[in-house]
């Protein structure tokens, strides 16, 4: 599930959020924002029976998936749009 919130000036913060048991293991998303490196945002615990991570973006249309442990890339059904590369955002 996806999050958006408006900060100061012309930044959206997008809070990138799933479900604690799925998948198993460790999930990043990984994007055009991040040059496509996992770990750099890493899904977290939460009290909540979630696991998520916030990332700041500037106005644009950017693209992302998700990476869990083994190779796993998988999409997320509530991103703007979804293509044979992925999901887009737009903030």
């Amino acid at each position: 599930m996806l999050r958006r919130s408006r900060l100061f000036g012309r930044k959206t913060r997008v809070t990138f959020s799933l479900p604690l048991d799925l998948p198993d293991g460790v999930v990043s998303v990984v994007g055009d924002f991040n040059g496509w490196e996992p770990g750099r945002h890493e899904l977290v615990r939460r009290r909540n029976g979630t696991r998520s991570v916030s990332v700041t973006f500037s106005p644009g249309v950017h693209r992302f998936r998700y990476l869990a442990t083994g190779g796993v890339w998988f999409d997320d059904d509530t991103a703007d749009r979804t293509d044979d590369h992925g999901c887009l955002i737009e903030v």
